[in-house]
This record gives C-alpha cells, sequence and structure tokens, in this order.
C-alpha cells in the first residue's frame, strides 16, 4: 500500500502507514533533484524511499505515495507546467488531438470536447472554465526544457521510453473514468490539489489500456489527496481515477510514464527470431519440413506439438550457451525513439566532432555512452538468402525532441555499421572507461585507427591524450 502522512477516509480496506517528510535545500536556484548520474537522479526523485525499497517492495507490485512538506521542492515542481503556460503554447501552433484534448469524466464514461483544427487558447480557457473541461496535453516534454532533461535522465535510468502528459482539471471536475494503463505511472503534483482513488488491479501488469465500470471495481483500496511536490507511483493495471476537490483552485499534475512493452514476453518475442536464424543455420533439425497437410489440421497433433517442444528446448539450451542475442527490434525501436541528450544551447557538441582526431597512439573513450547501443544482427542490405551478421551502432544523438512519443511521426535510425570482425574492438571500447587505439584487437593498425575515426567523426569517441 502506499506510505502515507495522514489517515486513509474512514472505512478503507488498508490502512495508513508514515510517509517519511523529504526536505531538499535548494543553492542558488539550482534543481533540488541531482542530474550527475540517472541513479543519483532517481534516487532524488522517490527520496526519501531508497531505490533498494522502491524495486525490492514497490515496483510492479504496489502504489507508493510520497507526500511532502517542501516549499521549495513544491516551487520546483510548480515550475515544470504551469496553467498560465498554454498561452503562449497555444501561440506556437497546438492542435487538438495531436497536441491537446479537452474532456470531462460524464456518467462513468469520458467524453472528448475537442473542436477542429488549431487550438486556440481563448477557447481553450472557455471550455476549462465554463464546461469544467479538463485539458490534457501531450508530451510535454517536447516543449519543456526541464521535463526534457527528467524524460532523458529517466530514460536512461530504465533503459526504455519514459513519456507524459500534463493533466489541467477545474475544482469539483474530474476528466477521465476509473482505467488502468499498460505502463508503470509516477504522478507529480504541479499546482494545486488532485483527490485520488486507486483500486485493485481485476489485471496485474496489463499489457493494455482499459476503461472499468465504477460498479465493478468495488471500495477503493487507497484514497488520498496530492499537493504540490507530492509524487505517487503505481504498477500496471492499478485502477485509479482522479478528481479536483471542490472550492478549491485548480490542480495540475504530470504523469510520468514509462514500461510499455518491457516485459520478458516482449524481451523473448523480441530474440525468438534471432535464435531461430542461428539455430537454423547450424542444425538441419530446424530445417527439416513439417509434416505433411499439418497447416490444413484444425488441432496440432501430439507428434508435431512433441517435435515442437523438443525445438523449443533446444533453443533455451543454445541460450544458456551464448552471451551473444540477436535482438530483432527492441534495442533500435528506443534508441531511435528516445529522447536526445539533454543540452543548453545548439547542441553543436552532438553533431559535430570536437577535440583531436584520433590516431593510433591516441588514448579514447566513448562519449554519450547511456545514448548508444552496440547490437549483431543480420545485414539489412542482403536479401535473407545471403545474410551475414553485422554489428550495428545506433545512438539517440540526432534525435529530434519535437517528435518524441509522437507515434505517427516518422523517426529516423543513425548510426554506423561494421563487419562482425570488429565486434570484439567495439566491445573494448564499450567495457574500458579509456583505450588505446593501438591496443583494439584488429589484425591491422589502418583498420584500429579507421574504427576510431569513424566512432569519433559520428561525435561517439573522444581523444583523452595521445600516448607519449
Amino acid at each position: 500500500m502506499p506510505k502515507k502522512a495522514k489517515s486513509a477516509a474512514p472505512g478503507r480496506e488498508e490502512q495508513p502507514v508514515p510517509c517519511k517528510q523529504l526536505k531538499v535545500e535548494a543553492a542558488g536556484g539550482s534543481s533540488p533533484l541531482n542530474f550527475d548520474s540517472p541513479s543519483g537522479f532517481f534516487e532524488s526523485l522517490i527520496s526519501p524511499i531508497k531505490t533498494e525499497t522502491f524495486f525490492k517492495e514497490f515496483w510492479e507490485q504496489k502504489p507508493l505515495l510520497i507526500q511532502r512538506d517542501d516549499p521549495v521542492l513544491a516551487a520546483y515542481y510548480q515550475s515544470l507546467f504551469k496553467l498560465s503556460d498554454l498561452r503562449s503554447l497555444c501561440g506556437r501552433g497546438m492542435y487538438y488531438g495531436r497536441d491537446i484534448n479537452v474532456c470531462r469524466c460524464v456518467h462513468g464514461k469520458k467524453k472528448v470536447l475537442n473542436k477542429d483544427g488549431k487550438v486556440h487558447f481563448l477557447q481553450l480557457r472557455k471550455d476549462f472554465d465554463q464546461k469544467r473541461a479538463t485539458i490534457q496535453f501531450h508530451q510535454p516534454q517536447r516543449f519543456k526544457d526541464e521535463l526534457w532533461r527528467i524524460q532523458e535522465k529517466l530514460e536512461c535510468y530504465f533503459g526504455s521510453l519514459v513519456g507524459s502528459n500534463v493533466y489541467i482539471t477545474p475544482a469539483g471536475a474530474q476528466g477521465l473514468p476509473p482505467h488502468y494503463d499498460d505502463v508503470e505511472v509516477f504522478i507529480l503534483q504541479l499546482e494545486g490539489e488532485k483527490h485520488w482513488r486507486l483500486y485493485h488491479p481485476t489485471v496485474p501488469l496489463a499489457r493494455e489500456y482499459s476503461v472499468e465500470a465504477e460498479d465493478r471495481i468495488g471500495r477503493p483500496a487507497h484514497e488520498f489527496t496530492l499537493k504540490p511536490g507530492d509524487l505517487l507511483y503505481f504498477p500496471r493495471g492499478t485502477i485509479h481515477q482522479a478528481d479536483t476537490p471542490p472550492g478549491l483552485a485548480h490542480s495540475t499534475h504530470v504523469t510520468i510514464s514509462t514500461y510499455q512493452n518491457s516485459s520478458w514476453g516482449d524481451f523473448l518475442l523480441d530474440n525468438i527470431s534471432g535464435l531461430v536464424f542461428d539455430a537454423a543455420k547450424e542444425d538441419m533439425a530446424f530445417r527439416a519440413g513439417i509434416p505433411r497437410r499439418l497447416l490444413l489440421q484444425v488441432e496440432t497433433a501430439a507428434p508435431a506439438r512433441g517435435r515442437l517442444s523438443g525445438l523449443l528446448r533446444t533453443l533455451a539450451d543454445r541460450v544458456e550457451g551464448s552471451s551473444q542475442l540477436l535482438s530483432s527490434d527492441m534495442k533500435k525501436d528506443f534508441i531511435v525513439n528516445r529522447l536526445p541528450p539533454y543540452h543548453m544551447g545548439d547542441g553543436a557538441e552532438l553533431s559535430v566532432p570536437g577535440g583531436q582526431l584520433p590516431r593510433l597512439d591516441s588514448l579514447v573513450r566513448l562519449k554519450f555512452k547511456e545514448h548508444v547501443v552496440l547490437m549483431v544482427r543480420p545485414d539489412q542490405d542482403l536479401s535473407d538468402e545471403t545474410q551475414e551478421k553485422m554489428v550495428y551502432i545506433y545512438h539517440s544523438l540526432k534525435n529530434r525532441r519535437e517528435t518524441h512519443m509522437m507515434g505517427n511521426e516518422e523517426t529516423e535510425a543513425h548510426g554506423l555499421r561494421f563487419p562482425l570482425s570488429h565486434v570484439d574492438a567495439l566491445k573494448q571500447i564499450w567495457n574500458s572507461p579509456a583505450i588505446s587505439v593501438k591496443d583494439l584487437r584488429l589484425p591491422t593498425d589502418a583498420e584500429k585507427e579507421s574504427l576510431a575515426v569513424s566512432l569519433w567523426t559520428e561525435c561517439l569517441l573522444q581523444v583523452v591524450s595521445y600516448l607519449s
């Protein structure tokens, strides 16, 4: 159950437990969160809860509520997104559906109040004030720098895409009916107060979004009100609904979500094709034909099921004996669609090689390691009959922040491709804090220097020094 500072309403199923209070000192206007590293950032985000405790007791298991009475943190949260920000954002060309939804919860159902085309602030504010409608702003990290900074650090920490939506709801109103999501959810309360009710999941760790009828979900397992600076986490599948209490100011919160389609089942689906590809090359049993008329049978016969289960056991044995899996899509999809590294200014360091050109006598190290993946996969430029394995390096340095998590926007893969013979040398660079170019495991000095220059040209390698 959530850790709480105050008692739940009478008659609730579970009683609250005390919640530690977080005190953050902000020096000179700096952020109260720790951006020095992804792990340090997450630890500061959920403080005073320890990271080890969070993953042992809460992650994918149960909600966590952290209520804080800290004006510094509350002011920082309020700066992330405010109702007043909508005027300038609408002036930049926002559209209904793509960027903003306007909705209300009416008799347990979501009623969408969107207009057509471009969003005009005065009309948006009119619907907010007169129709008591909730404003849902999609993926604000596209425009708000500090949310970009936060979500980029979380993507590094989780190794999974991190999206967000802002919900602004007037007093005495509710935007969405009871529902559950297919993502892990972190709620940051920015402005005003929000009254939350959480219910036990009907589908733990759900793989899809679903609305639930209120007469089917029973009484809330947890009920509480969030105030600025408070944080709430709950696992995918947790049924929830929230409203702004009457007689108060509007509420603004940001929902930060991650781990969509990141289950073991998804990972298995991602790797199975590569496993079969390798096995079929080396084991004739995988190349043998299936029984005649198998595809015409209503049910698969026992001998065929036995043969299939035997092949699956063979694949399992191959996994146990191999450290290299042929990932199909998950790694690439993550790196192609994630945020670029957070930066201030024009970000020239992400697109223009800097520092000295690497030579054979250079000591070098990998840059932006948390924004780069190394993959061994069949050559994408050859036909299925002639495919050979290649090493692919994909990175997110040139990704467009403006299209992050927008789904229908086209994305482009950025990176390099090398022969499989380069994999050991690349692993040396990946696994070393710094390495001499001449020590790379490649046959010739020319290949060693060429590899280093290729990575440097892509802004992925830095010369630390030249060896004497």
